[in-house]
């Protein structure tokens, strides 16, 4: 035999097996010797003897029998395969040298009766301890004559026999880490073949209503593991099928592995999928469960069970017993959903390796085995038989669920998951647009009932149109009823919260009083100073400066700016300081420790430009001097200032735990915004146990901690000349002598500048061959920042989740200087390709305006309120006016209130306003005077409203014409718009008021709000251009 067998793992693993032999527990105290005869049979895929045989060779050795003595090791087998195991025979004078007792290799003659072997073996066992009992695994049963000569002979000498299948077991649970690789391959191909091949082709059978039968999607489950592209590039021949996937759907469902899939069609509800791969004889399982428009009773359902799973993976730890992890999670599943424990499995899972079910190694409440470290399990949970209330059809009424993984012991954290494929109901639920097909149906019954009746016809058909038009209605509709319920409690939750949050004022921060000097000793005694000059010292920082004869400190934090200039034969120098009164920058405000001290605003000095008789120097040049120094150190005192400030509020990190495992998720050849020095550079970023750390070339490192990350954004290079994992902080973090909440990694996947001046032709093979290399590269790029978010969910348990941006929900605006795409996440809003990117909370929003909302504008803005109104507002610019519905759509999806109007609202007073007095703010209808459908707006703000729009809104002359012309129209529009007519804006019958009679009441109307009848015509004209756009805009929704 060519192979070659590994001795070091051979005699590691005789070792383990003869020191718990030794040890006698359980079954293993009972034998005297082990006897491991392996036959030939094809159908038989998982044997214990075959097993034990894999486990310590690499290889099934077929045809041979292997006696374990307490002092020698005896193998019968034929002449090829003794030249095998001759690779780990002991030689005689170097017996004991490993540890374990010397090989005796017996050659077996095939034609011939191999009884002087069997005696030979028979004489060893007899050697072997008190030589009455042997441990056999009493499952495995082998046909053929030779097999069955052996077994014969063992019955003959009458030796005991006791099954040690159990104790085998244990002893070969615990893997090294070569097996481990082994497993964690085997699970990661497994994951790949899900995701990658089966999950995708449910996707397509329901997206084209395919009737696919379980049986053939199964077998085309098994075809797929021939191709390389599901296998990350594992050699196909060393990869093999557990068993037969398992696919089951519409109301027929059996939560074992022993089950086969039937031919049934598969149903478009519930589909369970179990599914196990084989790499190099070691196994892997896995189990999900894909849901198409599952109801809310199905999710929760689903939900409960991942938090069983959870519950599972932290109970099963190194020492634990099989039963109490079993009972716990029994437990609580009778706690929290009693009802479910009935339609729970009996088993939770079970012991994995090189057989696929341990036996002896069932998650049950009987199993007293515990757990250690290195064991591999498959862990399997369900709830079957559940029922579906809204089920009308047979195969919808029942369903189950199923969960399932591969997982890993460890000493004292829970369990590592080595599946990570994700099962969260937002990456198992297929949901399905269902209006247009209901649509469709209704249009059919019509059309049934029109053919049917004929006499009805006419009716009929224009009850259809009716209802059409109804539905059409139906989605604005169901939009502002939400709006108007989001409006309700926006209101009662802003003034709740400013209620909890009232005392808790903001103290304002003194500005730091900087003192020269404590003492008198501690100034100076320069030469300088005594001759009346200006002196700088730059020690502490301050100018003395003689100031009626007396030299007088000032320090130079209290020095605004200084001049020099030159006039005629004298210099001036020209001090000025920061005197209550004075800006003292954007964010400092005019605070002085003591406002009613007496300040000296400024003061100059003058010196001569000509050198008297006998002086050493120039008069003016003590001004130069001090003008030039002053500069110095006034600029190093606002540097250090500056860095003072970036640290300000800093919060103090954890430290990064470094993990020292060279698998850690890992990519290579990024950039870092922003940049860490002036010059951008190369560097990687890694996963460690508890956050991120970039390292550049030059060694320069960035740590980000998991628990600071607010939002991680992985932005694809579809459509972009970037691919971006940004993080948005939740603390600021400092580097580059600057703090940053904005932290982003990204590779560039193309040309981002194209030289204009090189001649291009359409179709030119080396530019031809440049787009499809960049495709490629766009291609493997994705694949690497995907696996390693992956890679990097599993570690953190899906703690720090990767937001995708959605593309097509996406619109341009201008949120700094330039227009970008700005486009929703799960939850936020998002900009991260250009620099400074744009990144809003969902969570933080307390509502959305659209300003500028004109008919005859192309634009128009948007501003975001935040709960936290000391918070200052967020302005988009320039949106598209097209725009104005899908963004109106997505906000109502996220529960956000939005209102809009046709006037730039000036938010700094407004804010400021609702902070000092938000009691009245709220008492005044809050946030409603932004609605324009709201009386309580229209009402409190018309006046000021119209007071704008009469100083803005100034029609020509042909615009005059045009609306005398549509006056009919305008008046019918502004009689909708008033509150008292709205609701009787019916037919003229059911009112009973005619023309007349309705001007009548306007007059009067008029006559309250203090008209005068002598400019009615003029007020009329006026008030019907200022409310022209709101009733534009009310016709178009």
């Amino acid at each position: 035999m060519a192979a070659n067998l590994d001795k070091e793992a051979y005699y590691r693993r005789i070792k383990r097996l003869y020191g718990n032999w030794k040890k006698g527990e359980d079954e293993f105290g009972k034998v005297d010797a082990i006897v491991v005869s392996v036959g030939v049979d094809e159908e038989i895929v998982y044997a214990k003897s075959t097993a034990i045989q894999t486990w310590l060779f690499g290889y099934e050795v077929t045809d041979t029998i292997m006696v374990f003595c307490e002092t020698k090791i005896l193998f019968l087998a034929s002449k090829k395969k003794v030249d095998f195991l001759k690779q780990v025979a002991i030689t005689k004078g170097n017996e004991n040298a490993n540890g374990v007792p010397p090989i005796t290799l017996l050659t077996r003659e095939k034609n011939e009766s191999n009884k002087p072997n069997f005696d030979k073996m028979i004489e060893a066992i007899r050697g072997s301890r008190g030589g009455k009992t042997v441990g056999v695994f009493s499952k495995d049963k082998f046909p053929g004559e030779y097999m069955k000569s052996w077994n014969d002979t063992l019955t003959a000498e009458g030796l005991e026999k006791v099954d040690i299948s159990a104790v085998v077991a244990y002893t070969m649970a615990v893997k090294e880490d070569g097996e481990l690789g082994l497993m964690k391959k085997a699970a990661a191909i497994t994951s790949e073949v899900y995701s990658k091949f089966f999950k995708e082709r449910v996707m397509e059978i329901v997206d084209a209503d395919e009737k696919v039968r379980h049986s053939k999607l199964a077998e085309s489950v098994e075809k797929a593991i021939e191709e390389k592209k599901y296998l990350g590039g594992v050699d196909p021949s060393t990869v093999e099928m557990c068993y037969p996937p398992i696919i089951q759907s519409g109301g027929n469902y059996s939560l074992k592995f022993s089950v086969v899939s039937d031919k049934n069609h598969m149903h478009f509800g519930a589909i369970t999928c179990a599914m196990g791969i084989r790499y190099k004889s070691y196994c892997s399982n896995l189990v999900r469960t894909l849901m198409v428009d599952p109801p809310q009773e199905m999710q929760d359902n689903y939900n409960f069970l991942l938090q069983v799973e959870e519950e599972l993976l932290k109970e099963l730890k190194h020492g634990v017993k099989i039963c109490d992890a079993y009972n716990t999670v029994l437990e609580y599943v009778k706690k929290e959903k009693a009802d479910l424990v009935a339609k729970l499995t009996k088993n939770l899972g079970f012991a994995m390796g090189i057989e696929f079910r341990e036996g002896s190694l069932v998650l049950n409440s009987k199993n007293q085995y515990k757990l250690k470290k290195g064991m591999v399990l498959s862990i399997s949970i369900g709830f079957a038989d559940l029922t579906n209330k809204e089920g009308k059809k047979e195969e919808q009424k029942k369903y189950a669920l199923f969960v399932g993984d591969t997982v890993q012991i460890n000493e004292e954290e829970a369990a590592t998951v080595l599946t990570p494929v994700k099962k969260k109901i937002k990456n198992v639920g297929i949901f399905l647009k269902n209006d247009d097909e209901e649509d469709e149906e209704e249009e059919v019954d019509d059309a049934e009932e029109l053919l049917g009746k004929g006499a009805r016809g006419a009716a009929l058909l224009a009850d259809r149109t009716r209802l059409l038009g109804k539905n059409e209605m139906t989605a604005e509709e169901k939009r502002r009823a939400h709006q108007k319920e989001l409006a309700n409690s926006l209101n009662e939750e802003a003034k709740r919260r400013l209620t909890e949050q009232k005392g808790e004022q903001q103290i304002q921060k003194a500005r730091k009083s900087n003192v020269s000097y404590k003492n008198v000793s501690q100034m100076p005694r320069e030469k300088d100073i005594r001759e009346m000059k200006i002196f700088i010292d730059k020690k502490y920082e301050t100018v003395v400066m003689p100031i009626f004869g007396i030299a007088t400190p000032f320090h130079i934090a209290t020095i605004k700016n200084i001049s020099m200039s030159v006039e005629g034969d004298y210099t001036y120098l020209r001090i000025n300081f920061y005197v209550p009164g004075s800006s003292l920058g954007r964010q400092e405000g005019n605070i002085f420790p003591n406002p009613d001290a007496t300040f000296v605003k400024e003061i100059t000095y003058r010196a001569s430009n000509l050198k008297a008789p006998g002086d050493t120097s120039v008069p003016s040049t003590n001004l130069q001097n001090a003008f030039r120094i002053i500069k110095e150190v006034q600029k190093r005192y606002k540097t250090r200032e500056a860095e003072e400030k970036e640290k300000e509020g800093i919060v103090k990190q954890d430290s990064l735990v470094i993990n020292l495992n060279r698998s850690n998720p890992k990519l290579k050849d990024l950039y870092i915004r922003p940049n860490i020095a002036q010059k951008r550079m190369q560097g990687s970023l890694e996963a460690h146990t508890n956050g991120f750390r970039f390292t550049s070339v030059r060694g320069d490192k960035v740590d980000i901690l998991y628990n600071n990350i607010k939002h991680a954004i992985f932005q694809p290079c579809d459509g972009e000349m970037i691919i971006v994992l940004h993080f948005h902080l939740k603390n600021a973090i400092m580097f580059g002598k600057r703090r940053h909440t904005d932290v982003q990694f990204y590779t560039e996947v193309g040309e981002i500048t194209t030289d204009l001046g090189k001649h291009q032709h359409m179709h030119d093979r080396d530019d031809l061959y440049a787009e499809q290399m960049e495709r490629e590269m766009r291609h493997k790029l994705k694949s690497a920042f995907k696996n390693f978010i992956e890679k990097v969910e599993t570690l953190t348990r899906e703690e720090l989740e990767f937001e995708v941006p959605f593309r097509d929900l996406g619109f341009q605006g201008a949120p700094y200087r330039s227009t970008c795409l700005l486009q929703p996440t799960s939850s936020s809003l998002v900009n991260v390709t250009e620099w400074p990117p744009f990144v809003v909370t969902l969570d933080e929003v307390e509502l959305v305006h659209f300003e500028r909302v004109q008919f005859h504008l192309k634009n128009f803005d948007v501003v975001i309120v935040y709960k936290d109104y000391n918070k200052k507002v967020t302005m988009i610019n320039a949106v598209p006016v097209n725009s104005l519905d899908p963004i109106k759509e997505w906000l109502n999806s996220c529960d956000i209130k939005y209102t809009e109007g046709v006037q730039s609202l000036n938010w700094t007073k407004i804010m400021k306003t609702i902070v000092d007095d938000p009691e009245g703010f709220f008492e005044q209808g809050g946030w409603s005077f932004l609605d324009p459908e709201s009386e309580q707006g229209s009402g409190a703000e018309e006046d000021s409203e119209s007071e704008m729009e009469d100083e803005t809104f100034n029609p020509s002359a042909d615009e005059t014409e045009v609306e005398e012309e549509d006056s009919d129209e305008d008046y019918s529009s502004e009689t909708e718009n008033s509150a008292d007519y709205s609701a009787s804006l019916g037919s003229e019958e059911e009112s009973g008021k005619d023309w007349d009679e309705l001007e009548e009441e306007a007059r009067k109307a008029d006559k309250e709000s203090h008209y005068e009848d002598e400019d009615t015509s003029n007020k009329k004209r006026k008030n019907r251009s200022s409310t022209l756009p709101p009733v534009k805009k009310k016709r178009r929704s």
